[in-house]
């Protein structure tokens, strides 16, 4: 592992929080699933094989079949700090998977969340 401490972490882990986060909003755990494989390239079962896997937030990107292109248009502050301007290739991703899923909890239509 290099890095951050949060390359370490299991996707797993971190998963529940993502959902609980859209469902305290009125959203569902499928349109959670929806912005990950939207972002990563992963389909559902894959998705799935990876949280059952205990994947690494690291691994988990670095396998990613394929990253989504459109994910260059995510801007804004996560915890402070602004996505476009991370300059650590795995850290960015992290980031923009938290800004999708925040975007989601404040009810931004999928269609802008998902940049088509």
């Amino acid at each position: 592992m290099s890095g951050h401490k949060v390359y370490g972490v299991s996707v797993a882990s971190v998963y529940p929080l993502y959902v609980a986060k859209a469902e305290r909003k009125g959203r569902t755990a499928a349109q959670v699933d929806e912005i990950i494989c939207w972002l990563t390239g992963h389909d559902r079962d894959s998705l799935k094989a990876e949280l059952e896997a205990g994947t690494s937030f690291e691994n988990f990107f670095a396998r990613a079949p394929a990253m989504n292109p459109s994910r260059s248009l995510i801007r804004g502050v996560v915890c402070g700090v602004r996505v476009e301007d991370i300059e650590e290739p795995t850290m960015r991703e992290i980031r923009y998977l938290d800004k999708l899923v925040d975007e989601l909890a404040k009810g931004k239509a999928m269609e802008k969340i998902l940049r088509r």
